[in-house]
């Protein structure tokens, strides 16, 4: 049985080629590549409710972690991390990660948003009810 850790990128950068390949078991690209699609699901999930969104292309992607930038409709920026315990915020500018920086994991993209963003809050209330209303509309044609 496999145990998931959390990974602390500087921990990654430390390691040697040997030791960081013994790690990953081989199963690097994979790995690496599911979390990469789940970070682009994660973005495509609510982009609509932010000025923008996407996965960082600076910041290397580990075996299991991905780095999301998101610009709320507040202009505030954010560097977000993805991992198996969640979403965090890791730092407050596009492709920032500050280690000292202790933010607590939240399990969905829509609880991390709703706690930084009041406008975020209200676009998603505002798309739920225009989709109850469109659903109304089916049921009643």
């Amino acid at each position: 049985m496999r145990m998931e850790t959390d990974c602390n990128p500087m921990e990654l950068s430390g390691m040697s080629g040997f030791e960081e390949e013994a790690e990953l078991n081989g199963f690097e690209g994979t790995d690496m590549k599911d979390m990469r699609l789940e970070a682009e699901a994660v973005v495509n999930d609510v982009l609509f409710a932010v000025n923008t969104m996407f996965v960082s292309k600076t910041l290397r992607c580990a075996d299991d972690v991905a780095y999301i930038n998101v610009e709320t409709r507040e202009r505030n920026r954010y560097c977000l991390e993805l991992t198996e315990a969640g979403l965090r915020v890791v730092g407050y500018a596009f492709d920032q990660v500050d280690d000292h920086l202790q933010t607590p994991y939240h399990e969905t993209v829509y609880s991390l948003l709703d706690t930084l963003s009041p406008a975020y809050r209200e676009a998603f209330g505002n798309a739920l009810l225009q989709r109850l209303e469109a659903l109304k509309r089916e049921g009643q044609s």
